[in-house]
């Protein structure tokens, strides 16, 4: 009687997860096991939006397995020192768990091949997982991995995806004890409005985008007010939902906005590589600039708490707040804001995205983050977003900063971009703050440091 141990991490999924399918397919008896690793919460990523979205994501896998006769095995503490136990107690041959970029899933990675050894336990880490491509898949010729968006895209359509692995239909799981589901209910500090995880809501969320919205993302992506993106970054932050069958089923599709959407994916797979790579970046800086970020904790505050005066920035960081997400368009606009006009550390605002985005990803937020502070991947390091004119372009009728700054829920529509401009005895009534921050004066102040 062979078993083995499926170690999940970011793939909290039945459907197309090649760890799972790979170790019911060589052995007798698997065991489903996760493990709420006291090293995650030691870095600072145990948000309670993630939090509480990974009880939903753990409520359903548990429900999926049992569904086909098995279970999931939870337990709390180092993971490595819980991975030993369990494989002890089994009699396990082999462990089975996804690839990771960061840092820490590297040296937990290592760390396992280490103390499974002396128990006569192999390691088998499985590519293509968390990604549609494995980070490695593509590189340019003279380097490890391409820093540039574009050619990478060009190579990775090029490349093929490994075919969707199977569903499992049974699961024999060995003698042992499941331990307690992490609850939802139990999570304090929740963003009120933050949605629903797991495989189930993943998926009829992933039905009902390509049954119709998604033909729309390539003209429709950056309306805020319409709001016509998949919001499926969480899902596959958790692993919920895979990367590779979401680009499969996209490309079926053959409109613009299908390729748009795969041109999104891409995003997310080019910045895996780039962390791959270059481990460091989640915290330094990738292409230095020689940046002398200001600490001014009133301006920092003011941007935190979506009370800048700019309207459109506070709208998405009251977002943020209350769903636990942000529209991709105002994530790019608050981010320039903080960086290129208050001219703050990134590293500030990537840590603030990241206790609250349910969707708070290594990868992903630092090197966007990067990207918009120029000290990243960008080839235009300078650019800055000026929040009045995205505003005007992609909230036109300021119906986006109304339904989050409802104290300009009543403005003209030539104002609600610009409320400083209303009559001093109108401003007077609204409740709302001067900007923090002149834009010229700040975009002057960034250009001095710069050198731009």
């Amino acid at each position: 009687m062979t078993v083995s141990v499926v170690l999940f991490t970011s793939d909290l999924r039945l459907h197309d997860n090649p760890v799972l399918s790979a170790a019911v397919r060589g052995s007798d008896q698997v065991v489903p096991l996760f493990v709420d690793d006291d090293g995650v919460r030691a870095a600072g990523f145990d948000a309670p939006n993630r939090r509480a979205f990974l009880a939903d994501c753990l409520t359903d896998l548990d429900a999926g397995l049992r569904s086909r006769g098995g279970h999931l095995v939870v337990r709390g503490g180092d993971v490595v020192r819980e991975v030993c136990a369990v494989v002890t107690s089994v009699g396990a041959d082999r462990v089975h768990v996804a690839s990771g970029v960061s840092a820490y899933a590297a040296r937990r990675e290592e760390r396992l091949r280490e103390a499974l050894e002396p128990l006569g336990c192999g390691l088998s880490v499985h590519d293509a997982v968390v990604t549609a491509l494995a980070p490695g898949a593509v590189v340019p010729a003279d380097r490890d991995h391409y820093t540039v968006f574009t050619p990478y895209f060009r190579r990775w359509s090029q490349e093929g995806l490994r075919e969707v692995a199977p569903t499992p239909r049974k699961i024999s799981v060995p003698e042992v004890a499941a331990g307690p589901l992490p609850r939802r209910a139990s999570v304090k500090g929740v963003s009120p409005a933050l949605v629903e995880g797991g495989e189930t809501a993943g998926r009829e969320r992933l039905r009902k985008w390509l049954a119709g919205p998604v033909a729309g993302y390539e003209d429709g992506h950056d309306d805020l007010a319409g709001d016509a993106t998949s919001r499926l970054s969480p899902f596959l932050h958790f692993g919920t939902l895979s990367a590779v069958e979401l680009v499969r089923l996209a490309r079926r599709e053959d409109s613009p906005g299908a390729h748009a959407f795969v041109r999104q994916l891409a995003w997310r797979d080019f910045h895996h590589q780039v962390l791959a790579a270059r481990p460091a970046a989640a915290h330094r800086d990738y292409r230095p600039r020689g940046d002398r970020w200001r600490d001014d904790e009133r301006e920092i505050a003011a941007w935190r708490d979506g009370r800048t005066g700019y309207p459109l920035v506070d709208a998405a960081m009251r977002q943020l707040a209350h769903e636990g997400w942000m529209h991709n368009r105002g994530r790019m606009l608050v981010a320039s804001f903080l960086t290129k006009t208050l001219y703050a550390d990134w590293r500030t605002g990537a840590r603030h995205f990241l206790d609250l985005l349910v969707d708070g990803d290594v990868a992903n937020n630092q090197l966007n983050w990067q990207w918009v502070a120029g000290t990243g991947t960008d080839t235009r390091p300078n650019r800055v977003l000026n929040p009045v004119i995205q505003g005007k372009r992609f909230d036109p009728e300021g119906a986006y900063v109304k339904r989050w700054v409802p104290e300009l829920a009543d403005l003209e529509r030539k104002f609600v971009h610009e409320p400083w401009k209303l009559k001093e005895a109108d401003r007077a009534g609204l409740d709302y703050p001067e900007p923090v921050v002149d834009l010229a004066e700040g975009r002057a102040r960034f250009e001095r440091a710069r050198g731009a």
